[in-house]
């Protein structure tokens, strides 16, 4: 029997689960990329000796540009805590979970212990029946609800100075798929909007992508 290979759609339908199991993220080519001189950027990921939570935060956030160059939503085994897979790749959950981590926040175990005291408050569209702490916190609706459940939840605007460094948004893709990015502390040139860090199919990078998607969460944490 000759083996036929899937096609086109079904070759489509397998990435779009694949996608979905992970973390909800899509991969999508954004054509906003933000590339800041090497002094600049060298300056936007050096941490002070008396750096505050939310110093660290943003300056791996910016880092993360530097390393992260590809997206990959395969499920991954992982160490607990502080597990993670390897830093040149990941989605855009990862963004998130490096950044808090280097701001000294694991969000794997947070989510883990949250949702182990309270499963059923959390979202069950993978079909999960308990948690599963390799993959809970790389899951975009996980990381909402865990962010709304700790008060940290702030107000969805069109304002581009509500929006401000370290702060991590959410949003539905033109797709319906759920993603996740940080606020970076760099100004959009000649506007007073901020660029976003985020991985959406290539790697981490700074993007002007703040108000290109619908915006359906939008979190303070420091």
């Amino acid at each position: 029997m000759i083996k036929q290979e899937p096609n086109a759609v079904t070759r489509f339908l397998l990435l779009a689960t694949a996608l979905l199991l992970v973390s909800g993220c899509q991969a999508f080519s954004s054509p906003r990329a933000i590339q800041l001189p090497e002094r600049e950027l060298q300056a936007a990921i050096q941490v002070k000796v008396d750096a505050t939570p939310l110093d660290k935060l943003n300056a791996s956030a910016i880092e993360q540009t530097t390393y992260t160059n590809s997206y990959d939503p395969a499920y991954v085994k992982l160490d607990y805590p502080n597990g993670d897979v390897p830093k040149e790749t990941g989605v855009c959950a990862d963004v998130i979970v490096r950044a808090f981590r280097a701001a000294g926040i694991d969000l794997q175990k947070e989510l883990h212990e949250d949702m182990t005291a309270s499963f059923a408050k959390y979202p069950k569209k993978w079909g999960a029946r308990k948690p599963d702490r390799n993959i809970d916190h790389r899951r975009v609706p996980n990381l909402m609800t865990w962010f709304n459940r700790k008060g940290k939840e702030l107000p969805i605007t069109q304002t581009d100075q509500d929006y401000q460094p370290g702060d991590v948004v959410s949003w539905n893709l033109d797709s319906g798929l759920t993603h996740i990015g940080i606020v970076s502390k760099i100004k959009v040139e000649g506007t007073n909007r901020y660029a976003i860090v985020h991985n959406i199919g290539a790697g981490a990078r700074l993007e002007d992508v703040l108000f290109q998607w619908e915006i359906t969460g939008h979190y303070r944490y420091f």
